[in-house]
């Protein structure tokens, strides 16, 4: 059974930095690509960034280009994401999801971001 778990979520001021943490168990993690995507309130769910299986290629929605990086530790079968510069449009609830092949197939649970202006 595959789980992804997020953590690291939490409130903070505009102008702050969080880092995100999405912990993958059941699914091969090498071999997978992962994702982060978020959802505002009344808003429909968005792309925020991904890194590709085996090369690691980075890509990133306009909103977040400079500002977050995502990054992933195969040995630890953990993808994070470092969010700084961190404004009041970026809160949402941000999940972590892993494509074993094409679509995204698997989804955590969610973790809040708040960005207090």
């Amino acid at each position: 059974q595959v789980q992804l778990v997020e953590s690291g979520g939490g409130l903070v001021q505009a102008g702050g930095s969080l880092r995100l943490s999405c912990a993958a168990s059941g699914l091969t993690f090498s071999r997978s690509t992962m994702g982060w995507f978020r959802q505002a309130p009344g808003k429909e769910r968005e792309f925020v960034a991904r890194i590709t299986r085996f090369y690691g290629t980075t890509d990133y929605a306009d909103s977040v280009k400079g500002r977050f990086t995502i990054s992933r530790d195969n040995a630890k079968s953990t993808v994070y994401l470092q969010m700084n510069s961190l404004k009041p449009e970026d809160t949402a609830v941000y999940y972590c999801a892993g494509a074993a092949g094409g679509d995204y197939e698997y989804w955590g649970q969610g973790t809040q971001v708040t960005v207090s202006s």
